[in-house]
């Protein structure tokens, strides 16, 4: 893995547990030189992880809509900032540049990132690890809701486990290495044409 793509909050969370989970992800990308592609912000937990792969030597890619480059607060001492029309187009960009995809605590925006390469994934798009870095128990609730959708069988249970999960930066990179991805879902039977 050379890039792996980070989504998170833009704030910093009710515990310092939440920045020092993100520092140490910081820490371990620049570590096993595995570049970090984020949303470009300086503050809140998404700077957290890029000030620490940025101090700890490595290098940092963010991808920002241009209407974002205030709201945001743009990190001003990236590797390289890339500017974008639209949500669209950074999420786009974001994959095109990562390797796999880690998800950090954040809010809905986070969420929607994550669902939507989630997604890809399972219907075939890419075949890059996504994961949740479960800090502080933060994703204890959607990873029962995902066990939920299998047993209700709306989610079949090899796409489930596609979703990694590990309360620790370095066991999740572990985990992403050794990742096969499933076959891909289809609802065509040899006896349709």
């Amino acid at each position: 893995m050379k890039s792996l793509a980070v989504f998170c909050g833009s704030s910093n969370g009710a515990s310092t547990i939440y920045l020092e989970k993100a520092k140490k992800l910081g820490v371990e990308l620049a570590k096993r030189n595995i570049t970090l592609v984020y949303g470009g912000s300086s503050v809140g937990i998404m700077g957290a992880v890029a000030d620490s792969v940025l101090e700890a030597g490595g290098k940092v890619i963010g991808v920002m809509p241009e209407f974002l480059e205030k709201k945001e607060i743009a990190h001003k001492s990236l590797t390289e900032l890339i500017v974008v029309e639209s949500m669209h187009e950074r999420k786009a960009k974001m994959a095109e540049l990562a390797d796999g995809f880690m998800v950090l605590p954040g809010g809905p925006g986070t969420l929607e990132e994550f669902f939507e390469i989630f997604t890809w994934a399972q219907l075939g798009l890419h075949q890059k690890p996504c994961g949740l870095l479960n800090i502080n128990h933060y994703y204890d609730p959607l990873i029962a809701l995902f066990h939920h959708m299998s047993d209700e069988q709306f989610l079949h249970e090899k796409f489930r486990s596609m979703a990694m999960v590990d309360v620790e930066p370095s066991g999740l990179l572990d985990q992403f290495n050794t990742y096969e991805p499933p076959t891909v879902k289809t609802f065509i039977t040899e006896n349709q044409t």
